[in-house]
Parts: structure tokens; C-alpha cells; sequence
């Protein structure tokens, strides 16, 4: 049965999902524009071949989400941890990409890859839609609640450096901003890299931990 729907977009049960969907948006595209050829015959062909390959399409995806066992995505998400703890996020992202469905897990894993990125506030939406997925997640909820921390402190050592700035300002002084020249090899510069790293690892661990 299924046989037919990879021969309507003429592609092989043996390519991966990336191909087929790559078939089928060329396919789309075609027939697309020929739907409003001025040959009725030739717009009436590609109006009846653009019903066929979306059905085919979503056949296939279909049938091979069924068809994937939990050990499978449980492999794969190790690969995603593996390239993450490699500091390979460009290979972690393509293998994100390459999901068919979008967990909670995945979502959780998107926002490490953000985190790393120091994308922190992507990194919190991801985490949120993980908890709204999965409420009851303890991961989850902790990965949260350490980004929240995060974002809290950032914001308070901004106003303090605010204030502090405009007070020696106002006496004809420059403010140094954080992580200025003078704070490159210590100071606040460290101290935050050094939180950072600290926040990604407890991120990961929480990974490991708490399957």
C-alpha cells in the first residue's frame, strides 16, 4: 500500500526524510505553476497531480512516524546530547531539524542548543513550550527555573552598573560597560562566562539525570 504513495513522488522507500520532502516540495512548486497554464488539459493534470503528491506526502511521513520505535528517537536524541557536549551545535541543530515531531523533548533540547548559543531568551521559550507539553516534567521545571535565575541576575547587574555608570558619569567620569577593556581577563567578563558554562552543564546534566 504504502509502496505507492513513495512511486507517486518518485522517490525510494530507502531515502531519508529530507529527500522526500525535498521531492515534494519541487514537485509542489511544478505543478503550481502549471496549474494556471492556459492548455486546460495541462492545468487540470497539475491540479489532480498536486492532490496526489500532498496525500502521497503526508502518507509517508505518516506511516513513518508510526513505524519508529522508541529506542530509535532515544538514539537519536543521544546523538543531539553527544554533538551538544562536543560543542558541535551546527550537527546538534541538523539533527533537530531532522525530527518529525516536535516533543517535548525536542523542545528541550532546542533550548540547550540555544543556551549554548547564549541565545538565552530563545532558550526560555523553548523550555516554557517543553513544560506546557509536559507539565509534570521535573527536568524541565529545574532547566527553567535556572534559566529564570539567569535572566533575573542578568537584569539586576545591569541596573546596578546603570546606576553606578550614571553616578560616576554626572562627576566626569566615564563609565566602563561590563565586559569592557578593563574587565576582558576578570572581573564580571569571568565571572559571567563562568556562569554560563556552569548553567550548560546543569542544563545537560539535568538531561542525563532525570530520563
Amino acid at each position: 500500500m504504502i509502496e505507492k504513495y513513495y512511486k507517486s513522488l518518485g522517490v525510494n522507500p530507502e531515502d531519508s526524510n529530507e529527500v522526500i520532502k525535498e521531492r515534494y516540495l519541487e514537485l509542489k512548486k511544478q505543478y503550481e505553476e502549471e496549474r494556471f497554464s492556459e492548455d486546460s488539459d495541462v492545468g487540470n493534470n497539475a491540479a489532480k497531480r498536486l492532490t496526489e503528491i500532498e496525500v502521497a506526502y503526508n502518507a509517508i511521513i505518516n506511516y513513518r512516524f508510526e513505524h519508529t520505535s522508541e529506542g530509535d528517537v532515544a538514539e537519536a536524541y543521544k546523538s543531539v546530547e553527544a554533538a551538544i557536549r562536543s560543542g558541535n551545535l551546527s550537527g546538534a541543530q541538523q539533527l533537530l531539524d531532522d525530527f518529525d515531531e516536535r516533543t517535548a523533548e525536542w523542545h528541550y533540547y532546542q533550548s540547550v542548543v540555544f543556551f549554548k548559543k547564549n541565545w538565552i531568551n530563545e532558550s526560555k521559550k523553548q523550555l516554557e513550550i517543553a513544560l506546557s507539553m509536559s507539565p509534570d516534567n521535573e527536568k524541565y521545571k529545574s532547566a527553567l527555573e535556572k534559566i529564570n535565575n539567569r535572566v533575573n541576575d542578568g537584569a539586576k547587574i545591569n541596573n546596578d552598573w546603570n546606576r553606578s555608570g550614571n553616578a560616576n558619569y554626572g562627576n566626569g567620569a566615564q563609565p566602563q560597560q561590563p565586559g569592557g577593556p578593563n574587565q576582558q581577563l576578570g572581573g564580571d567578563s569571568c565571572a559571567q562566562w563562568c556562569c554560563d558554562m556552569i548553567m550548560c552543564n546543569m542544563l545537560l546534566n539535568c538531561c542525563c539525570n532525570c530520563r
